[in-house]
């Protein structure tokens, strides 16, 4: 075995702070001769990528267990406690989801703090994760935690960490967050406060449902059609999948508040169970996910159906396809009704409805912005740009997002912010239309999902037709991603690999088309392909991204993920729409051919 892997599972064993059972688990992975597993379980000690920390649940330096989440907090109540007295007063608010241990982590962070003197305010039980961002704000936390690995398989957990603002950390208070965690040393190290004795004094607080209703009266606040929600609400079906997760604590709710009176859950994925039985993923980027929701629809003849991932911050949607249309994501018997939207799609309808209502109001703003990421589809930031809106990207990863809505109202006047933020979305199915969350939103996104299919409604059209309509003015715009799963040091060796040959050495051309310009966003710099002539940069925070821009307007990005031992790959293309049924199979013979390529050159 590797001499630092020997080290640590070494320091692992003789931690007094670890419970006999922990380290029995390692002792029999031991005794099995299971060296792969135990340096996968310490080759390294877990950091914060885009949505802090995120892992397999077990024992080991890399795994989610009481003893990382401990002392990931310990690191933040040190961190916190630099801040001053002010900012411990202020405590911390925890939420958490289904998920296994969920709870117990939510518990442990909890006592952590109040064993180092700081207030929790502790969710009595599960809720969505915008809920969190929005209960950071309104109890004016210093900062809040939540325990979910969001879509990921049932083995996972995961710790996010969010400031005073709302927004997931960001550098340098990610770094200097991990730093604190560092010094911590041993698990015995972390101070701790049981459980009973610290809500006996006061230290850990359960909040409920005085949080919910402050959150759902902003939610009902964000209605831009509210009286045609109200009339078109009591004829439109909508079907609703929590996926077992959190979204049912509140979603249904806010749609009813919302005048939306025929509300139909899927009734064998309603109950929060973090082993996710009806599904191979709670992924609504998976269309398997939605199965049960659409066969729901189909025979209830629904509108529009929506599933939320287990936290609560994305959606997933599908919508009736008019008659003698065909989908284009496919499916099989009743689901042939309804089309599955892409995260993109859904970012462009949302988009244009949002600057759609807001010019026939009089109140498009001269200073707007919609945020999105590089990663993103263009759709939506064309629309975005015709109405008048400064586009403004940044990296993946939904806090970049929320910290730019801060930056505005720093560089602004009091309530006057430098740009007003009219909505913000990522391809990967989150959603942010408004400010008192400050993170993507499966709760008030799937009111505006629903919102817009009242008034689709009583234009006369469906969600489907105002897309088409919307490609016809815009063009066909289609996008595609593949994620290459290496786990374990030998996987982490390939990504970097990998990474490393397409910056020393891009390809000329891809699918027969030629490279025009490759950005590296470790340096910012953006170069031309055929003579290596500067040509630009990106000013973002660095980041291990390159970006490929093809003769024809095609793109291609890739980035490692930062809290899953992938490597992802990006594709868009763009197709003039003059005939869309021949746009459309024009563009899906280029991602293709486009998509083949690049995975052929990621072979080992």
């Amino acid at each position: 075995m590797n001499a630092n892997i020997q080290a640590a599972v070494d320091r692992w064993l003789n931690d007094p702070g670890i419970t006999e059972a922990d380290k029995t688990e390692i002792r029999q992975l031991i005794t099995a001769g299971d060296e792969k597993e135990l340096a996968d379980r310490f080759y390294r000690e877990l950091e914060f990528g885009t949505g802090g920390l995120r892992a397999v649940i077990g024992a080991g330096i890399n795994r989610m267990n009481v003893y990382t989440v401990g002392a990931a907090t310990q690191g933040l109540a040190n961190y916190i406690a630099q801040q001053g007295e002010a900012a411990r007063k202020a405590g911390v608010a925890i939420a958490y989801d289904c998920r296994r241990k969920s709870d117990v982590f939510a518990r442990r962070a909890a006592e952590v703090l109040a064993g180092n003197g700081i207030t929790a305010y502790l969710f009595e039980k599960l809720r969505p994760t915008p809920e969190l961002s929005f209960a950071v704000r309104h109890l004016r936390c210093t900062a809040g935690i939540v325990i979910t690995a969001s879509h990921n398989p049932p083995a996972y957990n995961g710790y996010k960490v969010y400031w005073s603002d709302g927004v997931g950390i960001v550098p340098p208070q990610d770094g200097a967050i991990i730093a604190e965690v560092r010094k911590v040393g041993g698990f015995a190290n972390v101070r701790a406060m049981a459980y009973q004795e610290a809500l006996d004094r006061g230290l850990i607080k359960l909040i409920g449902r005085e949080v919910d209703e402050a959150f759902l009266n902003e939610v009902q606040k964000s209605c831009l059609v509210p009286d045609i929600c109200r009339k078109q609400g009591q004829r439109l079906k909508i079907v609703y999948t929590s996926l077992h997760g959190t979204g049912g604590q509140l979603i249904p709710e806010a749609l009813r508040r919302r005048g939306f009176q025929h509300m139909i859950e899927v009734a064998e994925q309603a109950t929060p169970d973090g082993e996710f039985p009806t599904v191979k993923s709670p992924n609504p980027e998976e269309p398997e996910a939605l199965t049960l929701a659409v066969e729901l629809a189909a025979r209830e003849n629904a509108d529009v159906v929506i599933g939320s991932d287990p936290d609560a911050d994305r959606i997933g949607i599908a919508v009736k396809l008019p008659p003698g249309a065909s989908s284009d994501r496919g499916g099989a018997g009743q689901q042939a009704a309804y089309e599955l939207l892409t995260g993109n799609q859904t970012g462009a309808l949302l988009t244009w409805y949002v600057c759609e209502q807001l010019t026939r109001a009089g109140q498009f703003p001269r200073n707007g912005a919609v945020l999105t990421t590089i990663v993103s589809g263009d759709l939506a930031k064309e629309i975005a740009r015709a109405y008048g809106a400064e586009v403004i990207e940044v990296l993946t990863g939904f806090k970049w997002i929320g910290a730019k809505v801060g930056e505005f109202e720093a560089q602004g006047a009091p309530g006057e912010p430098s740009k007003k933020y009219l909505f913000g979305f990522e391809e990967s199915y989150g959603y942010m239309p408004a400010t008192y969350v400050r993170d993507k939103d499966a709760v008030t996104s799937a009111a505006f999902v629903a919102d817009l299919a009242a008034l689709a409604a009583e234009q006369g059209r469906t969600l489907y037709e105002i897309l088409e309509d919307l490609y016809r003015k815009y063009g066909f715009f289609k996008e595609g991603a593949k994620s290459l799963e290496l786990p374990g040091v030998e996987g982490a060796a390939r990504i970097k690999a990998i990474m490393e040959a397409l910056r020393k050495d891009p390809p000329k051309t891809v699918a027969g088309i030629a490279v025009e310009t490759l950005a590296d966003l470790q340096t910012g710099e953006i170069r031309d392909a055929r003579t290596g002539a500067p040509a630009g940069r990106y000013d973002l925070p660095a980041s291990n991204v390159l970006l490929l821009k093809l003769a024809d307007g095609s793109k291609i990005i890739a980035r490692p993920s930062g809290t899953e031992p992938k490597i992802k790959f990006y594709f868009l293309v763009h197709e003039p729409a003059e005939n869309l049924s021949e746009a459309k199979a024009r563009a899906t013979a280029k991602l293709e051919a486009i998509k083949a390529d690049i995975l052929e050159r990621t072979k080992a």
